[in-house]
């Protein structure tokens, strides 16, 4: 038995847990501020269907793709930043002002939505996006030195499901909360409210990394920091990023092909099912919300069934790690390639099966977090903020296309065929991402993740032989002059050489 394994875990459930906890929730929390705005924009273009208390503005098809798409404007821009920040003062603080920036933007969206209009929306999910744009480099980094590599499936697959959880609550809720008093003014300030209880929850408990925690035992920030063969100065550290290695490396280009696939079909998804339920299944907003609850509400919970299946595989060492990421991503993207084709040439007559595909493709899906989500960190533990970031930089550009996209195809609402080009444009991308990850895609190190990648080795060795005195040859002496030296004047030239 090798030393590592004879040291101590701790108690069975640990502030790692704890950790993954509440990244879980404050995903939930965000989430439910993110996308909860497909629904409320229903509620808020129809009020007869909701609580016809509230204002109802008359939105076109086109201004309503622009306030779905802003949040992901401002998101962007500080996807790259957010890994930055992260390194240079920890996931602590940078998430809390993400989740107070995002809570104060929630509760203050009704009321400057009255006299700004469809603009103002606007400008609010961009500033939101602004905030929400680190929150994914810095849950990556914080998992990164918080997950012993044993644990490393079990603990990220967990903490991210809070984006399913997120979803399926803000299309489930938001439906209901319109329907009653509050109107769809309430669904925002729920999810302020949530966010800022969040943010208290994460200032007591939350912390950088092991040795920072203070409700910790011993044995588990031992167990945490050997398994991740930190050394006692690991956090006060700054290792340099290999840029170059890094745009250059293949498996990096594989995933970020796969992410930005899942991202297009899944923003589709997320972004255009409340309007196609609407608009071609002719549900209320009630129903609406529930139906369209169900497909992310499968997602959920067939991630906990993946995330069983993968601790299984690799226990008993039926398949490696990058087998298993790339199985569970070839079923998370085709499945949902097929289906979507499928949901294309349905209408409201057969309204059941088109709920049914929907939760099959997008329930399917939720295997993308283990088949190519926690990938970077696989690559790169060092730099795994550093590599969410880039990847979810690039593949968020997505999510602002895909409802401008979808706006411009779908002119009427109404209409079945143009529902058919939108999702079958996301069938393909599906299909042909899962391709690339297939042939490039791995789970393996790579070597760029090293410390010293960058160190100079070779200036390094020659610095140290310009060091290292060469020692001087002393000229040979003439044997017949040798003879001549007496022994003490010999032991001295011997001594002074």
């Amino acid at each position: 038995m090798s030393s590592q394994c004879k040291v101590s875990k701790g108690p069975s459930i640990g502030v790692r847990h704890l950790q993954s906890l509440l990244l879980f929730l404050g995903l939930t929390a965000m989430h439910i501020a993110r996308l909860n705005v497909s629904v409320a924009i229903v509620a808020m273009t129809n009020a007869e269907s909701t609580n016809p208390n509230f204002p109802e503005y008359n939105w076109t098809e086109r201004q309503k793709s622009y306030i779905l798409s802003s949040f992901y404007w401002g998101y962007i821009l500080t996807l790259c930043p957010g890994s930055f920040l992260c390194r240079r003062y920890g996931a602590k603080v940078v998430l809390f002002i993400a989740s107070c920036g995002t809570a104060v933007f929630s509760l203050i969206t009704p009321w400057c939505i009255t006299w700004g209009d469809w603009q103002v929306f606007c400008a609010i999910r961009i500033l939101q996006g602004l905030f929400q744009g680190v929150i994914f480099p810095c849950i990556t980094e914080h998992l990164a030195v918080w997950s012993p590599p044993e644990e490393r499936n079990r603990l990220g697959a967990f903490s991210f499901t809070g984006s399913d959880c997120g979803t399926v609550l803000a299309m489930f809720i938001s439906g209901m909360i319109a329907k009653g008093a509050m109107g769809w003014p309430g669904i925002s300030y729920v999810s302020g409210a949530l966010c800022a209880a969040w943010c208290i929850l994460w200032l007591v408990c939350g912390a950088n990394n092991a040795p920072e925690s203070r409700f910790i035992s011993e044995a588990e920030c031992k167990y945490i920091e050997s398994s991740l063969q930190h050394n006692e100065n690991f956090h006060e550290r700054s290792i340099p990023i290999p840029w170059r290695a890094i745009c250059c490396s293949v498996p990096f280009m594989a995933l970020l092909v796969a992410r930005c696939s899942e991202t297009y079909g899944l923003s589709t998804l997320q972004a255009e099912i409340p309007s196609y339920m609407n608009g071609v299944l002719n549900m209320d907003i009630q129903s609406n919300a529930v139906f369209s609850s169900l497909p992310f509400l499968a997602m959920w919970l067939l991630s906990y069934v993946y995330l069983i299946v993968a601790d299984i595989l690799l226990k008993k060492k039926w398949l490696s790690l990058t087998a298993v990421r790339k199985v569970f991503n070839t079923l998370s993207f085709w499945i949902p390639a097929a289906a979507l084709i499928v949901i294309g040439f349905l209408d409201e007559n057969h309204s059941k099966v088109a709920i049914a595909l929907m939760i099959v493709s997008v329930g399917v899906n939720s295997g993308s977090t283990i088949g190519s989500s926690l990938n970077a960190i696989d690559l790169s533990p060092n730099h795994a903020g550093i590599l969410m970031g880039l990847s979810n930089t690039v593949a968020n550009v997505i999510p602002i296309l895909t409802p401008l996209i979808a706006g411009v195809i779908v002119v009427d609402k109404h209409d079945r065929g143009q529902w058919q080009i939108v999702f079958g444009i996301a069938a393909v991308i599906f299909f042909v991402g899962n391709c690339v990850f297939l042939i490039w895609g791995t789970a393996e190190a790579q070597p760029w993740d090293a410390d010293d990648f960058l160190k100079p080795k070779d200036a390094e060795s020659c610095s140290e032989k310009q060091v290292k005195p060469t020692e001087a040859i002393a000229p040979p002496i003439d044997p017949v002059l040798e003879q001549q030296i007496t022994w003490p004047e010999r032991y001295t030239a011997k001594a002074i050489d």
